[in-house]
């Protein structure tokens, strides 16, 4: 099938008509917390799982961690360096993730923790200590855990070998689902494993947590923090497409594009909005608003237009409305979308556009940190 030309023209993108966040399925008026969370944020995890990203299985029989250290790595001169192999168990099968896991050379207590779910080989993050994509020297300097893992031990990054890991050893159903789980899905639950871990470890203060993902892997860390709220705070640099950005401004990768180039991403149900985004009866500003009242950020490149910065933009301003007009947290994101915007922290919501291309830079890495200290000096 020949690929749409992608648009670029503010000019003919479609008038925004997003679904309300505050009118449930049954016409019930949303005005208050508890029928948020009770009517309105439940349905909204439903309609994402049946329609998006799949069901999210967490039953297993048995998850167990082996902890190694590594004595000899490059990273020695100011932190220490684990390897954990997180097992998981069901229906007479397992499955290993192993999770890499830095902490400060001198630990007093226990630590706040940052985890990257990276679609990029880990072993070669680790052994580039100039490339910052998983920047451990600049983590670790501000007193936190710096954790990472790589996608191919839960669902390799492949159309043609994402179902190698929990989907055929663990989940097999899932795969004859038209909602079943798929690539994205599992990324999300390998985060929560990883989470599992971090509570099972008085070393870590999960209280004061944040999961990041760039690109594919900020639509998994988005997916995992609207269903796991262990997380503190959820992350997404430039996830565009089916992460942060609005579907029915068709700019950029639109729901067919991504569908036809990453089938095994998304549900088998996602393919009948193809060229019809309009027809959704969701957009990606009730996915952010999922991560409510925890916090949120989101952060785009100036020249990567394929990820559609304004429509992510405008996705997390209305995803806003829930954190301001339900739980009181008032944020002042400008109305109107600026292109030269740097920074705005903004109480639970954080948010930045930084010149460059598509990328998870040193600059991307300084303005999470500062959020996150922002946000775990208030849990004190």
């Amino acid at each position: 099938m020949a690929q749409q030309t992608p648009n670029y023209d503010e000019s003919i993108v479609p008038p925004l008509s997003l679904p309300d966040l505050f009118v449930s399925q049954k016409g019930i008026p949303i005005r208050s917390v508890d029928t948020w969370e009770n009517e309105r944020r439940p349905e909204l995890l439903a309609l994402f799982a049946t329609e998006v990203y799949g069901q999210l299985p967490t039953d297993f029989d048995k998850i167990s961690f082996v902890e190694k250290k590594v004595e000899s790595h490059l990273y020695e001169s100011v932190a220490q360096m684990q390897e954990i192999t997180i097992k998981v168990e069901r229906n007479g099968n397992a499955v290993n993730i192993n999770l890499f896991v830095f902490k400060p050379k001198e630990v007093r207590g226990s630590l706040p923790v940052v985890l990257l779910i990276s679609h990029r080989k880990v072993s070669e993050l680790i052994e580039n200590v100039e490339d910052k994509f998983f920047a451990i020297e600049d983590i670790v300097s501000r007193g936190f855990a710096a954790a990472v893992f790589d996608v191919e031990d839960v669902s390799p990054d492949d159309k043609n070998r994402f179902s190698h890991g929990i989907l055929d050893q663990l989940y097999p159903e899932q795969l004859q689902m038209s909602d079943g789980m798929r690539g994205l899905g599992a990324w999300a639950w390998g985060a929560m494993r990883a989470m599992d871990y971090f509570e099972s470890n008085a070393d870590f203060e999960t209280e004061k947590s944040m999961v990041v993902g760039h690109s594919r892997g900020g639509k998994a860390a988005l997916w995992c923090g609207a269903n796991d709220t262990r997380w503190t705070i959820t992350v997404s640099n430039e996830s565009g497409c089916g992460g942060a950005a609005l579907s029915k401004r068709k700019y950029g990768e639109t729901v067919e594009r991504i569908n036809t180039s990453f089938p095994f991403w998304f549900t088998d149900n996602f393919k009948q909005y193809n060229s019809k985004e309009e027809s959704m009866p969701f957009d990606q500003h009730m996915l952010l608003s999922l991560i409510s009242p925890r916090g949120l950020y989101v952060a785009s490149s100036k020249d990567d237009q394929w990820a559609d910065p304004k429509g992510e933009y405008l996705s997390l301003l209305n995803a806003a409305r829930v954190y301001s007009e339900l739980y009181n947290s008032p944020q002042d994101l400008p109305k109107i979308f600026n292109p030269d915007v740097n920074t705005n922290h903004l109480s639970s919501i954080g948010y930045h556009l930084r010149e460059g291309e598509h990328d998870l830079s040193a600059y991307d890495w300084e303005r999470f940190l500062d959020f996150a200290e922002m946000k775990f000096s208030a849990l004190k």
